[in-house]
């Protein structure tokens, strides 16, 4: 049998297994930056507080498209060409691609992408997907398995009803403790330098499942998986709430905020004053007659791209816990009657 600490790499092999932290979390002894970034929504978000920050606003939601899917991977792929620019980066440079959306067999990403040309790993992590293509193209940029790594998601409110809940002519009425789908595609380009906001760790996320089977409460079934993986950070980098500047959740909205702030209270952390969430960020409650904030893939992504990596690139902000969450529900799971679990990946983001 081959050994390979006969060839001298068992050093290599040790230092990185050093940058384990505590039970699920890596601290990147180089970590990677991230370059480039894009946000690409549309017509309701660009009515929303966050409209002068996002890339690109399209007052048509089907982006030319005849129908949603197609319009979805569009998005997707004017987000990637947009971030790419940022970068100063050709498609070709980029090693590994790691995308993925809410579409059966991820048929956003995979007709939105193919004319790139790019290595592309599909990943499925309902709406933690951004959360857990960041995790993936960090640690394949700070392992040397690549120069340059990209990682997009997306969402659109048409497919993901059409998919998930009803025809939007069926006109259905919306309980107050539901979400609105956000339109839009988040992009970033990671590389080993070279931005102002760098990855320097992740914690990623385990199922959690508190049995919850309201599809139409996504806040109170990603809440505890929230709540575990915020809760395994801190205690995996022996920190406090305070050591970040903002705590950054997905799309729990109103309802999830209340629950995940409980929870943790309960494991002894009180993360209120540092609590933000992307769903309640991305649209006006009031106006906007969202209910209990935005979700979706894209609501993380578009609002990390928008709002929060700008604030870490000035400095604003020195340290965030960024924590895409999602809902691991299917129409087969929910119409046999299963719970719906949730998940959460953790990525430490902070200024340099």
């Amino acid at each position: 049998m081959y050994d390979c600490r006969a060839q001298g790499t068992c050093g290599k092999v040790v230092e990185m297994m050093n940058q384990m932290m505590g039970k699920q979390s890596i601290q990147f002894d180089r970590a990677p930056h991230i370059i480039g970034s894009s946000s690409v929504v549309g017509k309701k978000e660009g009515e929303g507080p966050l409209a002068k920050a996002f890339d690109l606003i399209c007052s048509d939601d089907r982006f030319g498209e005849d129908n949603w899917e197609k319009s979805e991977s569009t998005m997707q792929n004017e987000a990637m060409k947009t971030a790419l620019q940022h970068a100063k980066l050709l498609p070709v440079q980029v090693r590994y691609l790691f995308g993925g959306d809410l579409l059966g067999q991820l048929i956003a990403t995979s007709f939105g992408m193919e004319n790139l040309d790019i290595p592309l790993f599909g990943l499925y992590g309902a709406c933690s997907t951004c959360g857990e293509s960041l995790s993936l193209a960090a640690m394949t940029v700070a392992g040397g398995y690549a120069d340059y790594a990209a990682a997009i998601t997306s969402s659109h409110f048409a497919s993901a009803e059409k998919q998930f809940r009803f025809p939007l002519g069926y006109g259905n009425q919306r309980p107050l403790a539901a979400t609105w789908t956000v339109t839009g595609s988040g992009a970033f380009i990671l590389a080993e330098k070279g931005g102002h906001a760098r990855i320097t760790g992740i914690t990623t996320g385990k199922v959690v499942d508190f049995g919850v089977k309201d599809s139409l409460n996504m806040g109170a079934c990603m809440a505890p998986a929230a709540c575990d993986t915020i809760y395994q950070n801190l205690m995996d980098f022996n920190r406090q709430p305070g050591d970040y500047d903002k705590i950054i959740t997905g799309d729990l909205g109103y309802v999830g905020q209340t629950i995940l702030i409980d929870l943790l209270k309960e494991k002894g952390f009180d993360i209120a004053k540092q609590h933000m969430d992307c769903g309640i960020e991305i649209y006006d409650r009031e106006t906007q007659d969202t209910h209990s904030g935005g979700s979706g893939c894209g609501c993380s992504a578009v609002t990390l791209a928008a709002m929060i990596l700008p604030k870490i690139c000035k400095g604003v902000w020195k340290r965030v816990l960024f924590v895409p969450t999602g809902a691991l529900l299917s129409t087969v799971s929910f119409n046999e009657g299963q719970s719906v679990p949730g998940i959460a990946h953790g990525v430490v983001i902070e200024h340099c």
